[in-house]
């Protein structure tokens, strides 16, 4: 799979007309994988864990969340979704679920993750979570998202909180590591997803979605990313430099965060347009890299050190 079809439905086969398989696409399941890895890692930060049972159900209910986010996501841009080659096989446009039901759907999820997780943990984490709801649906999706090009920018904190909703759902309070990677999530999303848009310039175009690249040109948009990066590698490696992480977390993120620069800068300096698609094919595959590995090592110590083997 090409590292731009990532996020590309449109290459994904078509299967026969299924309700189940339709319902699990509307909760977006790539997205809401990310955001349970992330969250989980919240929750390892706390100092003492919950029952392994109360981590499951508010876990739980966090992945429903952000599925209810999704479903609602995908009902209210339903009408764009019909025209980008890459949305267009979503469920609700391509006729499988109306817009209705999605709208049903998503409602009836988002309230009842909210209350499970406020019940199976406490009501600061669910009030995150609502929150998170309402400004990925309300604030990004509804009203950024087709007003300005700073939409990515402002609504990248949606999907930056997950990690303070699970160090909430473990401990009832935010804490400095929680806003750490929070932080991390936050400047790494528009460089991301400007990459992706410098790959799908023309469909974001067609729907007048006003994406960075479209709006302020190639140019501006690969210095904005250099930019981000410049912020985000430092910032990466803060949760070694706080104590939070150990060295060998720190060598990760230093390195990563070279590699991120190393491309960010081949983008920008990029001449023709061949040369530019692929450097933004390269910058948006090994942000994912970047952000996964990161999180990975962070889980992977912080369930060491609570264990007491690392």
């Amino acid at each position: 799979m090409s590292d731009a079809s990532y996020f590309d439905e449109s290459t994904t086969p078509k299967l026969p007309v299924a309700a189940p398989l339709d319902f699990i696409a509307l909760l977006k399941p790539r997205v809401m994988s990310l955001v349970v890895f992330t969250a989980f890692a919240g929750f390892l930060f706390a100092p003492t864990l919950p029952h392994p049972l109360i981590i499951f159900a508010a876990l739980f209910a966090i992945a429903v969340g952000a599925g209810a986010s999704g479903a609602l996501n995908m009902w209210y841009d339903s009408d764009i979704d019909a025209i980008m080659r890459r949305t267009r096989m979503r469920p609700i446009p391509a006729g499988r679920i109306s817009a209705d039901t999605a709208l049903a759907f998503g409602v009836i999820l988002s309230v009842l993750s909210v209350f499970t997780l406020g019940f199976v943990s406490n009501w600061l984490a669910a009030t995150l979570l609502a929150f998170t709801i309402f400004f990925y649906v309300v604030i990004y999706t509804m009203w950024l998202k087709r007003l300005t090009p700073l939409n990515i920018v402002i609504g990248g904190a949606a999907g930056a909180l997950p990690p303070i909703v699970g160090y909430a759902a473990a401990t009832g309070d935010v804490s400095v590591a929680s806003l750490v990677l929070f932080a991390i999530i936050f400047i790494w999303t528009p460089p991301h997803f400007w990459s992706l848009a410098i790959l799908k310039i023309d469909e974001y175009g067609s729907v007048g979605v006003p994406m960075l690249p479209n709006v302020s040109g190639l140019r501006r948009t690969r210095l904005e990313i250099l930019v981000y990066c410049l912020v985000l590698a430092p910032i990466g490696a803060v949760p070694w430099c706080l104590g939070f992480a150990s060295w060998l977390y720190g060598v990760t993120a230093v390195s990563l965060g070279l590699g991120l620069l190393i491309l960010a800068a081949q983008l920008f300096v990029a001449q023709d347009e061949a040369t530019i698609r692929q450097a933004a094919r390269r910058m948006f595959a090994f942000s994912i890299l970047y952000l996964f590995a990161l999180f990975l090592m962070l889980t992977i110590e912080r369930a060491l050190n609570l264990i007491g083997l690392f």
